[in-house]
């Protein structure tokens, strides 16, 4: 869906490309929100202060959030605050699909392979 040109949003920094895309970037957003999501980083820089404010808060809604995020960035429905699509997403999803794939499953395998450790810890206590 395409909005109209706001002349608000205009003058302050939110211009429309002539695909429907806004001017906030499809891989700086993921990168953010990978990484730094936990944190409203991603929200931030998409303008959304009062959202970025509250995942801050709750280190990314005790996690629930941040996975929501990342979800909603993947399949393309993350907007920026004037409701315009990221830029490049049909150009990189594929590339960042893959990435976030293989991310995945390195944390999950990291994850499974120190999960003995932490038991035998807990049970010599």
């Amino acid at each position: 869906m395409s909005y109209p040109p706001n002349p608000y949003q205009q003058a302050n920094g939110y211009q429309q490309t002539n695909n429907g895309e806004g001017q906030k970037s499809f891989i700086a957003t993921w990168l953010l929100s990978w990484f730094l999501g936990g944190f409203g980083i991603d929200r931030f820089y998409l303008g959304k202060i009062g959202t970025g404010i509250l995942k801050l808060i709750t280190i990314g809604g005790f996690g629930i959030w941040y996975v929501i995020d990342v979800i909603l960035i993947l399949v393309g429905a993350m907007r920026d605050k004037a409701g315009y699509k990221l830029q490049g997403y049909e150009q990189h999803k594929k590339i960042v699909w893959i990435i976030s794939l293989i991310l995945f499953l390195l944390g999950t395998g990291i994850s499974a392979t120190t999960a003995p450790d932490y038991i035998n810890q807990l049970q010599s206590v």
